[in-house]
């Protein structure tokens, strides 16, 4: 069977955004506080800083995997690589969801011991070094804010330091209250608290991350109304084969079967597809194939069911 085949697109190359600066300072930070937190929470035999402090850390590895996987997806395609390492990001995300699924799991697990046999805390000490933590992290997320809407790999780096944002801030009410009052309870209370709040936005990326990394249609793009789209373009009597997915956090790509009548589209006609394409629904790589409808026999991907 005897096919067109034609490519369209948007024209346009799309390189990841680039955070290079974010993530250099985030990590600097972040691993000077470590150092200073640990170091304090020795000193005031203050488990729950040294908790914190291993807490920040697993930020300070995910910053450096985040960044890292960035810069792989900047990497030009190769031969043996034609979509380059943009993926990269993907699994990066993946990996920090896993991380803080896993780490805030364990902080909430020993809030939970801690509940049921309180020990004595060094609040002011708690309080104040909780409190540059809020300041650190909070900064930190600040750089990120803007690009996490658009890339689900910077938006794993920001929650990471929102969510430790909100959990110094936490212990640092926690240890005032503690101050005034002597409950030691309401230390791993809070605990337990913000660790559940963390572990629903940590689900939420995770289950976005994994849909991405097994080539789902992105949350984003509605796919009915793709195929919609398609099969509503002049001389278009079928749309089949038509596949959506996320090449990387930020871009996306599709592939589909244009059965049309004739062979006397007009000039510029996909690359005016791929243009829409990219302007209704954020798809950036867009390839179509043009089937003949008047062709001897169908093309041998649309079978009944076949999408």
């Amino acid at each position: 069977m005897n096919h067109d085949h034609e490519s369209g697109g948007d024209g346009h190359a799309h390189a990841p955004s680039k955070h290079g600066a974010a993530f250099a300072i985030g990590i600097s930070l972040n691993f000077a506080f470590v150092i200073i937190e640990t170091i304090y929470g020795l000193l005031s035999h203050s488990m729950a800083l040294v908790a914190d402090a291993g807490h920040n850390l697993t930020d300070v590895l995910s910053l450096g995997v985040s960044w890292g996987a960035a810069i792989l997806a900047a990497r030009a395609p190769t031969k043996q690589r034609t979509y380059g390492l943009r993926s990269g990001t993907i699994l990066a995300s993946l990996a920090n969801a896993t991380a803080l699924l896993f780490v805030t799991g364990a902080i909430a697990w020993e809030s939970v011991r801690r509940l049921a046999s309180p020990e004595p805390v060094a609040t002011k000490t708690v309080i104040v070094v909780a409190l540059v933590g809020v300041v650190v992290n909070g900064v930190s997320a600040l750089f990120f804010m803007a690009g996490q809407k658009g890339d689900l790999n910077v938006r794993s780096a920001f929650l990471h330091l929102a969510a430790d944002a909100a959990f110094s801030l936490g212990v640092a009410v926690a240890g005032a209250v503690m101050m005034f009052t002597g409950w030691r309870w309401l230390d791993p209370a809070v605990s337990i608290a913000l660790s559940v709040a963390i572990l629903v936005s940590a689900w939420s990326l995770m289950k976005s991350s994994l849909r991405l990394a097994l080539n789902a249609v992105p949350e984003s793009i509605d796919p009915d109304a793709v195929r919609v789209y398609l099969a509503g373009l002049a001389n278009v009597d079928e749309v089949h084969d038509l596949h959506i997915w996320a090449m990387s956090t930020t871009e996306n790509a599709l592939t589909a079967h244009l059965v049309m009548k004739g062979r006397d589209w007009a000039p510029g006609f996909l690359a005016e597809v791929g243009a829409k394409l990219h302007e209704r629904f954020g798809i950036e790589h867009s390839t179509l194939q043009i089937d003949s409808a008047d062709a001897p026999a169908p093309c041998r991907l649309a079978p009944e069911g076949t999408l």
